[in-house]
């Protein structure tokens, strides 16, 4: 097996993470490969945003008034982007284009997502890719300052991976049934 298909078999979604955290220098290489993602008309219709520290709170504070919740319920989702000291928040920043179908660029987006999500597994980092319903609210798109371009794909909650640690298990699949002949 090639180190590249062994990397990308064992990668494992991790839910709990310690705060341990990859540097903004430590990062840079990581998004450097994972733009080499296939991206059609070459237009990096995507972005990255570092969510740390105080930024988590107020990531946390927009989901609980875009949510209307109240009492513990706001208390629990607050807490969610404190579950992890770095998210990487995943944008499409979609381009005008003749050529490059909406579609097309979000796959871009999403691409650079799961790729960087193997870089930091590769390099030892617990990573899960979070999303929800509050994504793409408003009060969450105006703590990302997005564009009327933009959207907000998810969050990769980055972290030290627990010595306790065990990843959420995958049930392997039967590739004969997803690859077929035309």
């Amino acid at each position: 097996m090639s180190a590249l298909l062994d990397a990308v078999s064992r990668r494992r979604s991790h839910s709990k993470v310690t705060t341990d955290a990859p540097s903004h220098e430590e990062l840079l290489p990581l998004v450097a490969a994972a733009a080499r993602v296939a991206d059609h008309g070459a237009l990096r219709p995507w972005r990255l945003i570092e969510v740390r520290g105080e930024r988590r709170r107020q990531l946390g504070d927009a989901f609980v008034a875009a949510s209307g919740v109240t009492g513990e319920e706001a208390s629990r989702l607050a807490a969610k982007p404190l579950r992890a000291e770095l998210l990487i928040a995943l944008i499409v920043s979609r381009r005008d284009s003749e050529k490059v179908a909406v579609w097309e660029q979000d796959a871009a987006a999403a691409g650079v997502g799961h790729i960087l999500s193997l870089l930091l597994d590769d390099s030892g980092w617990g990573v899960m890719w979070r999303t929800g319903p509050l994504a793409r609210t408003e009060l969450v798109r105006r703590v990302h300052r997005l564009t009327d371009a933009e959207e907000v794909l998810g969050w990769l909650y980055v972290g030290g991976v627990p010595a306790d640690s065990r990843p959420g298990v995958r049930t392997a699949i039967d590739p004969g049934e997803y690859l077929t002949e035309l």
